[in-house]
């Protein structure tokens, strides 16, 4: 695992030394502090978790697109209720995922 370098803005930087500078903050490099492998891993599994967490939100975002043409294909009465109720699920589904990295990064676990 390459070594973590945490700005002051809390931008994360991998490698073997700190940045020149952040590149979203500008900060110089002094600026930076490099993080131990404790905290350093918990930066690489809350990105696997939020990477999990996009890609149910994408999901759940395909799955409306699918139920919108379900329901606007209207074939009949029963098909139209299974794609309301699937479209409804999906979008709970995505805003659980959301909220829970809302509270990632209010917890400081986005890396």
């Amino acid at each position: 695992m390459k070594n973590k370098w945490k700005c002051v803005c809390g931008y994360i930087h991998d490698g073997d030394t700190a940045p020149e500078k952040c590149p979203k903050c500008g900060a110089p490099a002094e600026k930076f502090t490099k993080l131990d492998d404790k905290a350093a891993e918990l930066v690489e599994r809350s990105r696997h978790t939020n990477t999990l967490h996009c890609r149910l939100i994408d999901l759940a975002r395909q799955i409306e697109r699918v139920c919108n043409d379900g329901i606007q294909d209207s074939f009949d009465s029963a098909c139209v209720d299974v794609f309301q109720k699937s479209k409804m699920r999906s979008y709970e589904m995505m805003k659980l995922s959301m909220t829970e990295i809302q509270g990632h990064m209010n917890k400081g676990k986005w890396g």
